[in-house]
């Protein structure tokens, strides 16, 4: 890809006082004459680069001008501003923004129109539809926490229970298909909570304990499978009335598989889900298009939250 050869030539003139077509040529793996070109194109889009001919001559930076790109490829750059470009827009912050600029700014002007097509290929919004949105003022404070290394006392709220605060050491961010958790050590050992729970957030003026040779991704994943294993923990099995995939397969993705389909139409399905229980409160607003065969428990979940709707609206 030509820009990343423009790139390329331009880190190469950085570590010679002054080079040849010839030799960039040869550095490049191109023709003298493609080289040439490069060069030139370098010159016209405004890289102080020059040309000196005779004998000794060839092509230099003006006054020895560096730049600050450190081998960055085109493809790099675009993923980098695509990935970074719709959360700067949507910062409470101005430093990330600032940031990105500074960055636009170090790249040579062949790659800098990419980079900012790329910062403006999407963008962020920050409201929740399905919720007043209240992650993002803790968020931050977590993240600064991480990064200084401080430990914290936070006041985290599981559903359907009151806040309740606990003392941890704060070791990383991590995402899940868009959901962010923070990692941290406790008095009973890593544990995960979901930022978006998180309700307060204080500095107890203590450093944070990082366990020695901690790696974020290998504990995030040795987290995540813990946390996988419970939410499959039960297999219910069931049957589903014609027409119910899409739904079922909107409501409980992966977790749900099917069997044979019987002669009246409806379809066997097997269902994992951390509880019997769970997985009946799940399927409960489906009402008769599913029947949960077993376990027992399942068909008495589903039989009490009948019985309990019926009082409040029959």
């Amino acid at each position: 890809m030509r820009a990343d050869r423009l790139v390329a030539a331009l880190l190469f003139l950085q570590t010679r006082q002054r080079a040849t077509a010839a030799e960039l040529a040869a550095e490049l793996d191109v023709s003298e004459r493609t080289a040439r070109r490069d060069l030139e194109a370098l010159a016209s889009a405004g890289v102080p680069v020059y040309s000196q001919a005779g004998k000794g001559g060839g092509w230099s930076l003006v006054g020895g001008a560096r730049t600050d790109l450190t081998g960055l490829t085109a493809p790099e750059i675009h993923e980098l501003f695509l990935l970074t470009g719709p959360d700067a827009t949507a910062s409470p912050s101005p430093r990330t923004r600032t940031a990105l600029r500074k960055l636009v700014r170090a790249l040579p002007p062949p790659l800098r129109e990419g980079a900012e097509a790329a910062a403006r290929a999407g963008t962020a919004d920050g409201t929740d539809w399905t919720g007043a949105d209240t992650e993002e003022p803790r968020l931050a404070a977590l993240q600064r926490a991480v990064v200084d290394a401080r430990e914290l006392r936070i006041g985290y709220a599981r559903p359907g229970r009151e806040p309740r605060e606990r003392t941890v050491h704060p070791l990383g961010i991590a995402t899940k298909t868009g959901v962010r958790y923070l990692v941290a050590g406790t008095e009973n050992g890593l544990r995960t909570f979901r930022v978006g729970r998180v309700t307060s957030v204080t500095e107890t003026g203590a450093p944070a304990v990082r366990p020695e040779g901690f790696d974020l991704p290998t504990a995030w994943r040795a987290l995540a499978a813990r946390m996988e294993d419970r939410m499959v923990a039960t297999t219910v099995r069931g049957r589903a009335a014609p027409g119910t995939e899409s739904v079922l397969e909107g409501l409980l993705g992966a977790r749900i598989r099917y069997g044979e389909r019987a002669p009246d139409g409806w379809t066997h399905v097997e269902i994992d889900g951390p509880s019997p229980e769970v997985v009946a409160a799940q399927l409960a607003g489906l009402g008769a298009r599913v029947e949960l065969l077993d376990p027992p428990e399942a068909r008495t979940a589903l039989a009490r939250i009948g019985a309990e709707l019926t009082t409040l609206y029959a």
